[in-house]
């Protein structure tokens, strides 16, 4: 048995931890909040700012692996991540314990054809200049030999309590036969992602030499609009498809003048306007891991709607 401490408590913290303890780990979820709507029972909990790399160091002594799972608020990433990111990094270089973050797509910025860990990245994108520089600066510290780091990248998640491009309110609204209004092209083909899909590469990285300075992209199925999903995801749930169309220009105008989430998606936009596609083929060669049937991803999301 070895110890492990997990920074976040969202979906994919949660699951990670999860996965963890019933290895027969010594596990504990860092958060800055006492308060979770996730019951992670015979997991210690600590309360702490992560962003602190005291606090964080001390947390982390005598753990095998560090695992940044980490979500800032969606609007304040350029703000907010900086000091985070140095101090998961500074913890680790401390302690000894290897670094495991979980990252996304961003980073490549708009590119032509799937996207593998080998696509340079070129963001054009505040969001994605940050989640670059993150790893511009692990890598850099691996190569030197003062820590040793990986991460794993996966695309939007699908999953019913994930803040993503497709969420409850989507779900409800096509469960319930209305119209579902969504940012970009409805038919632009793009990569989903299963937290828990997430949450098990990222443990398998954390513990195997393999994996360390190297990115790895999450296994995900195939590609499907959102037009496609809320089809697929209203079949399954034995309910006539519904009308899927894009947000208006000028709606969306509107509301990001009173939504900061909504203002600051606009600059990440592009990924729904054109195919936005994962390559996940190094992953599943390497450590053999598939993604959840994609039946299974939509059965739970109708449940988990009252379906």
């Amino acid at each position: 048995m070895s110890t492990h401490l997990v920074v976040g408590a969202g979906p994919v913290g949660s699951a990670t931890a999860r996965l963890l303890a019933e290895r027969g780990e010594d596990v504990a979820v860092a958060t800055r909040t006492t308060a979770t709507a996730r019951p992670l029972d015979g997991i210690r909990r600590l309360h702490l700012d992560a962003a602190d790399p005291d606090a964080l160091t001390a947390a982390a002594t005598g753990a095998a692996v560090l695992y940044n799972c980490a979500n800032p608020p969606y609007h304040r990433w350029p703000e907010t991540w900086p000091a985070l990111a140095a101090a998961l990094l500074t913890a680790a270089e401390r302690t000894g314990a290897v670094l495991a973050t979980v990252s996304n797509l961003y980073g490549y910025g708009a590119v032509e054809g799937p996207m593998s860990p080998a696509t340079p990245l070129r963001p054009n994108s505040a969001k994605g200049e940050v989640r670059a520089a993150m790893w511009r600066e692990a890598l850099a510290a691996h190569e030197a030999g003062r820590v040793r780091v990986t991460e794993v990248r996966g695309s939007d998640y699908l999953a019913p309590d994930a803040v993503s491009a497709l969420d409850s309110r989507a779900f409800g609204r096509a469960l319930a036969g209305r119209t579902v209004q969504v940012l970009g092209d409805p038919d632009a083909t793009h990569s989903w992602t299963a937290p828990e899909d997430t949450a098990r590469l990222l443990v398998a990285v954390g513990t195997d030499e393999r994996a360390w300075g190297r990115a790895w992209h999450v296994p995900s199925n195939a590609p499907r609009s959102q037009r496609q999903v809320i089809t697929e995801l209203c079949a399954a749930a034995g309910r006539p498809a519904v009308r899927v169309t894009r947000v208006p220009g000028p709606v969306l105008a509107l509301l990001g003048l009173v939504n900061p989430v909504i203002r600051s998606a606009k600059e990440t936009a592009y990924q729904f306007e054109r195919p936005f596609v994962i390559d996940d083929s190094a992953t599943r060669e390497v450590f053999g891991l598939e993604p959840k049937p994609w039946a299974e991803m939509l059965s739970e999301i109708a449940e988990s709607s009252g379906v």
